[in-house]
């Protein structure tokens, strides 16, 4: 046909021949671009990032965790301990506070009754300062037990007074024979008042009658402070 365009078909010597395909452009540059971003990569990492750590740093690392986390629990625990310990001291002091606020009012009663009781007291027959208020006597296991109250008057009370007390005991024996017998010297110092107690041990089947009792000054046994005369009963 005259005017065709179509290619006519020429041979070879090598034979038939068949044009070869290219790799598409786009394909080309999105390899290369993978390849360059994880070459980029890998040159950042090792040039800037964190070292890769190898399997034993890895556990060696993890251990550490491990033993920090121990650590801390021990620390905590001991936190917690003293916690409580401070905790249950802080109750005490607040406990030993109310007990000693409520104590002290206690004795702050106790201190007015004894002034009321001081100030109620019958004056020593002698009139004397120190004076022996009250004097209790008891004949008991061939001892003779005493209970004595020494006071000064209100406004001598801020001097106190110091010195001996002795016993002067007038008794019988079974025959009926009257003894006398006199007490080692007690110290006392007294302010407002004192009681001085105890007991003597009395001769052998002595049983006491009478008692004198003699305050001395200290360091004067020639002039008594005071003095007076009381039956047993």
């Amino acid at each position: 046909m005259l005017g065709s365009k179509r290619p006519i078909f020429k041979p070879t010597a090598y034979g038939y021949t068949r044009r070869k395909r290219r790799i598409p452009r786009w394909l080309v540059l999105m390899i290369t671009g993978m390849v360059l971003g994880a070459g980029g990569l890998l040159f950042i990492q090792k040039s800037y990032g964190p070292p890769m750590l190898t399997v034993e740093q890895s556990q060696q690392l993890h251990d550490e965790l491990n033993t920090a986390k121990a650590e801390n629990q021990r620390l905590q625990s001991r936190i917690n301990l003293a916690e409580r310990e401070r905790d249950t001291s802080l109750a005490q002091v607040s406990e030993a506070t109310e007990k000693l606020t409520h104590h002290d009012a206690i004795v702050s009663g106790l201190e007015k009754d004894l002034a009321l009781f001081a100030a109620a007291m019958p004056a020593d027959p002698r009139g004397t300062s120190p004076g022996i208020r009250a004097a209790d006597f008891t004949n008991k296991d061939n001892n003779l037990d005493y209970s004595i109250l020494l006071m000064q008057d209100s406004d001598k009370a801020d001097k106190p007074f110091k010195g001996t007390l002795s016993l002067n005991v007038q008794g019988r024996y079974p025959n009926g024979r009257t003894g006398y017998f006199d007490s080692e010297p007690v110290p006392v110092e007294l302010g407002r008042y004192t009681h001085v107690q105890g007991a003597v041990e009395l001769p052998s089947g002595m049983t006491a009658r009478q008692v004198t009792i003699q305050v001395y000054p200290e360091g004067n046994t020639q002039r008594t402070a005071a003095m007076r005369i009381i039956n047993v009963r």
